[in-house]
C-alpha cells in the first residue's frame, strides 16, 4: 500500500519532537549545555552550544507556514552567532528550498553534509505487519516504562548512540514524565539494553530514540520497540508514524532503517543535512 503523508505533516511532527525534547529539560541541564531555542519563519531553531557530538543544534519545520528565504536564513544564522553556536544544521525538506538555495549556502557559508531518509508508515499497516513476523525477539521484552527506570532509560539512550552521559542522559529522562510521550524499554534477562519513545500530536506519532545496546543488538529488540509503540499509537487513535534514519551509503547498511521498513514504513524522501559553521575567532 502507498502512504501519503505531506512533507508538511512529516517536517512538523519531528520538528516539534526535537523542541520540546530539548526545551523540556531541566535547567541546571540546559545551562550546562548552554542550550537555547526559538521559532523563527514556522520553523524551530535549536541550539546547544557546549554540545561536544555537534548533534543536537539544529533549524527545521521550515517551508511549511511560510516560504524558506535569504532573509529567513540570514535570521537563523544571526540567532547562532549570538548563542555562540559552533555549528548548526539545516533540515529542510527538499520540496521546500528555494531556487536560490546554492546562492543562500554561499552567502552563509552553508555546506551539504551527510542525508537522512524520512519514514512514514500509517499505524494498521505497522501492526499488521508486526503481528505476521514469524520471528520473535530472542530473549528480549518490551514494556512501558516506569517512572523509577527515567534516568537509567535516558543513560542507556545515551549510550546506544554512542553519545556522551553527563547531562544528555538528564535530557533524555525528563521526556518519561511529560505528556504527550510513550516511552518504552527493552530488557534482556533484567537488563534495561534498549530505548524508544513516541510524541504523539494529534493523528501522528513520531517515532523518537529507538536504539539498542551494541551487546542486545540482533535480538529483534528494535523492531520490538517499533512494534510496541505502533500498537500504542492504534490505541490512541493515530493513523499516522513517522521517523527518520540516515541514509544508506554504498556499501553500508543501516539496520534502524530495514527495520522501519519491515514494518511497513515508506522512505518519504531524502533529505541532506545543510552544516552552518561559525566563523573562525580572528583573535
Amino acid at each position: 500500500m502507498t502512504t501519503v503523508v505531506q512533507p508538511s505533516v512529516a517536517e512538523q511532527s519531528e520538528a516539534e519532537a526535537l523542541y520540546r525534547f530539548q526545551t523540556e529539560t531541566p535547567e541546571n541541564v540546559r545551562s550546562a549545555l548552554g542550550m537555547t531555542a526559538t521559532r523563527i519563519g514556522g520553523g524551530v531553531v535549536l541550539s546547544m552550544r557546549n554540545d561536544s557530538t555537534r548533534f543536537w543544534s539544529k533549524a527545521l519545520g521550515f517551508g511549511v507556514t511560510a516560504p524558506v528565504t535569504a532573509r529567513l536564513v540570514e535570521e537563523v544564522c544571526d540567532f547562532y552567532r549570538a548563542a555562540g553556536t559552533p555549528q548548526a544544521a539545516f533540515q529542510i525538506a527538499p520540496a521546500f528550498l528555494p531556487e536560490d538555495w546554492p546562492e543562500i549556502c554561499a552567502r552563509e557559508g552553508i555546506v551539504q553534509s551527510s542525508s537522512w531518509v524520512k519514514l512514514v508508515g500509517t499505524t494498521e499497516e505497522a501492526v499488521a505487519r508486526a503481528d505476521a513476523l514469524d520471528t520473535q525477539p530472542d530473549g528480549i521484552s518490551v514494556t512501558p516504562l516506569e517512572t523509577e527506570h527515567a534516568l537509567e532509560w535516558g543513560t542507556v539512550m545515551m549510550r546506544a548512540f554512542g553519545t556522551p552521559v553527563e547531562h544528555y542522559a538528564e535530557m533524555g529522562a525528563a521526556t518519561v514524565t511529560r505528556p504527550g510521550w510513550y516511552p518504552y524499554g527493552a530488557w534482556l534477562r533484567g537488563e534495561l539494553v534498549g530505548t524508544g519513545t513516541m510524541l504523539v500530536r494529534g493523528h501522528t506519532a513520531q517515532m523518537f530514540a529507538g536504539a539498542v545496546l551494541p551487546h542486545a543488538r540482533g535480538r529483534g529488540g528494535q523492531t520490538a520497540l517499533l512494534a510496541a509503540r505502533a500498537r500504542t499509537a492504534r490505541e490512541l487513535g493515530c493513523r499516522v508514524l513517522v521517523a527518520e534514519t540516515g541514509a544508506e551509503q554504498p556499501g553500508t547498511h543501516n539496520s534502524s532503517l530495514h527495520n522501519m521498513l519491515r514494518l511497513g514504513f515508506q522512505v518519504a524522501y531524502e533529505r541532506p543535512n545543510w552544516t552552518w559553521q561559525s566563523e573562525p575567532d580572528a583573535s
